[in-house]
């Protein structure tokens, strides 16, 4: 009995250890994600400055990921492929950016194609906008609920 029981034993920790083995190795695999519009190189081949209008490269090129909102002249189309593990923050693996910028007649000005080697890291500001009011935690709000809701008519 004491041989069985030891073996039942061993069977539990070794069922508990490759457990906790797949969970691990689960947590290592990276997940990857394409996200964008980025036209192929022959389709891009294709626009050539000063001889196609904003419809003949929506028409080759496909509609833009964004258009700048303080010069409609210019078009960008954005492509990203990133890395995530788990509950880390992704990382970029890849970025490409066309911009297609076009004259004042509509007509193609520019292309230009930029890739993560261009990328430029932005300080973010780290302040907080200050509202009116109180601030409320949890247990306020608990307990200022206490007594606030009446009786159903007929109940003591």
């Amino acid at each position: 009995m004491a041989i069985l029981s030891l073996s039942a034993s061993a069977l539990r920790v070794g069922l508990v250890v490759s457990l906790f083995a797949v969970t691990t190795m689960a947590c290592d695999t990276a997940r990857i994600a394409i996200r964008g519009n980025l036209p192929n190189a022959e389709r891009l081949a294709e626009v050539t400055p000063g001889d196609m209008s904003r419809e003949e490269v929506a028409e080759v090129l496909g509609s833009p990921s964004s258009v700048t909102p303080f010069n409609s002249d210019l078009w960008l189309y954005i492509s990203e492929k990133t890395s995530t593990i788990a509950f880390l923050a992704p990382e970029v693996l890849e970025r490409n950016v066309v911009m297609v910028s076009f004259d004042q007649e509509g007509m193609v000005r520019e292309v230009k194609k930029l890739d993560l080697s261009n990328a430029q890291d932005v300080a973010h500001v780290e302040r907080v906008t200050p509202t009116s009011g109180n601030e409320v935690t949890i247990w306020d709000q608990l307990f200022s609920n206490l007594g606030r809701f009446n009786n159903p008519a007929g109940l003591q």
